[in-house]
């Protein structure tokens, strides 16, 4: 039986790497790397060997007869993204009727490439500060380390290290989060220092950082939310999934947010994966989230929570959800209760891309379930927020508009809102205010726009670089950009060694 892909890719590529059949797409060189939702293995192809089982640091792929309840739809996800396979009645029942990497059965694809660096083509030790400690930071701090000559220092404001992989992950995702495994891995190199509990701009500057290294890489990420432009929303129990998220996975910063769960109804703006997340939590028994890394605070209100209904609202329709599919797989058949309008599900061959079929596909499957009695959620697509409601101060309900020009007035003591991150100025740094990440190219910091003339030394990589989007495997290619630039600045001359040393920072923190 052939192995199975049954998440969110974690961008590491080690299970493509370890296949000896090469049955495992997108490569790191394919186009679709770096931003698609998912990996997939041809199950024709497929040796059943298990190598990619040991090799991948999240536990995302499973043989395909030992897959969970709620795992099976992988089989056809898996297979219906090939050609030439046995899987063409499997992907229509999903609407996969394209496949994304088209094999030609006489030709055999040339393996994926291992790539192992060359030592650097300069004299002496080079010192790289990296400003943050989240996915974007720790591959990149991974790829330099791979060159003997590097040592890299990691500042980062908070007591525990790795982002958004440990705070923005929600706790019923464990298989996710042991993506910190990986990160736990690289942080025991010996030539990486991690200082906690620091913070450029209060602890340090970041000219003191630029004096101190050869190179600076900022990965603060899009620690601010877009806000929502209606009126009242600044009502008491509007949050930001922001927020929302850093109080159920104990974030320091939100460890005193006021959440009032003692209406009936929430209501969650935005189809991204975040927006799944905190809906899913809303609604999930809290006996199965006893078990988690979940703030034992959120657990004990989420035990006390007369929510019973969480509607998540998209400005558009259904066929530009922004959630994965591996994470509406998981949704619906992980025993949560959804459901939503036949009206709202296009025909799944209106969608031209086949992972945008198959969701339709899914949704439309749900429609036809009965409406669930117990705790549950429900998508309402094509309705977008024109107000929101309340009485004394307090959140009671939203209104929301149609595109035929009718509007729904949705009950809600809640809502979360979650229309993407923000990034925000760095002291020292440019900043583009309209897209909210700091201009690069190719991750060297644009000092002159009007020139192009980069900021010696100063490089970028993350959210702050290309704005919140894609997912945590997505920093790895990201990154990996970054370190070419900088490699490549190395090589070519453009960078000397700094002045100062890791000693003199260390002594201005006040630390021995």
């Amino acid at each position: 039986m052939p192995h199975v892909v049954t998440q969110a890719c974690c961008g590491d590529a080690s299970c493509v790497y370890a296949c000896p059949v090469n049955c495992i797409h997108p490569t790191p060189d394919e186009p679709d790397f770096g931003i698609a939702e998912m990996l997939y293995i041809d199950p024709n192809t497929c040796v059943d060997c298990g190598a990619c089982v040991t090799a991948c640091p999240v536990g995302a792929i499973t043989a395909s007869h030992r897959l969970t309840d709620g795992q099976e739809r992988f089989i056809e996800i898996n297979a219906s993204m090939y050609a030439g396979t046995a899987s063409g009645a499997a992907g229509a029942r999903i609407g996969l009727t394209e496949a994304r990497f088209p094999v030609d059965p006489g030709r055999r694809l040339p393996l994926a490439p291992i790539g192992h660096p060359d030592a650097l083509a300069v004299a002496g030790k080079v010192s790289v500060g990296i400003v943050g400690s989240g996915p974007s930071a720790m591959y990149a701090a991974d790829d330099l380390l791979r060159y003997p000559q590097v040592s890299v220092t990691m500042y980062e404001r908070l007591d525990r290290p790795f982002g958004l992989a440990r705070f923005g992950v929600a706790p019923d995702h464990e298989s996710t989060r042991t993506v910190m495994r990986l990160f736990d891995d690289i942080a025991g190199h010996p030539r990486l220092e991690i200082r906690l509990n620091t913070e450029v701009g209060r602890d340090l500057t970041l000219e003191d950082l630029r004096a101190q290294h050869t190179a600076v890489i900022w990965a603060g990420g899009a620690p601010t939310d877009r806000r929502l432009q209606v009126s009242g929303a600044d009502a008491r129990n509007v949050i930001s999934a922001t927020s929302f998220v850093g109080w159920y996975n104990d974030h320091p910063d939100f460890a005193d947010l006021d959440v009032d769960l003692s209406s009936a109804e929430a209501v969650v703006i935005g189809t991204g994966n975040v927006a799944l997340d905190v809906a899913r939590i809303l609604v999930r028994d809290p006996d199965d989230l006893a078990g988690t890394s979940i703030a034992a605070r959120a657990l004990a209100a989420l035990r006390s929570s007369a929510v019973r209904r969480v509607t998540v609202v998209g400005r558009r329709g259904a066929e530009h959800a922004a959630f994965t599919l591996p994470e509406l797989v998981g949704l619906i058949d992980g025993g949560i209760p959804v459901t939503i309008d036949a009206e709202d599900v296009p025909d799944p061959a209106s969608a031209t891309d086949p992972t945008a079929r198959a969701k339709l596909e899914l949704l439309g499957e749900i429609a036809a379930r009965p409406t669930p009695t117990v705790p549950h959620i429900r998508f309402a697509f094509d309705r977008a927020p024109r107000e929101i409601r309340a009485v004394d101060g307090r959140t009671v309900g939203m209104v929301t508009d149609r595109p035929d020009g009718t509007c729904e007035v949705l009950d809600a003591g809640l809502v979360l809102t979650s229309i993407g991150y923000r990034g925000r100025p760095v002291p020292g740094l440019p900043f583009d205010d309209a897209a909210g990440v700091v201009p690069h190219s190719a991750g060297r910091v644009i000092a002159d726009s009007s020139t192009g003339d980069a900021m010696p030394g100063m490089y970028v990589t993350g959210w702050i670089k290309r704005g919140p989007s894609g997912f945590i495997g997505t920093n790895k290619s990201d990154s990996a950009e970054t370190v070419r630039s900088l490699v490549d600045d190395l090589e070519n001359g453009v960078l000397t060694p700094a002045e100062g040393s890791r000693r003199a920072i260390v002594s201005r923190l006040g630390r021995s």
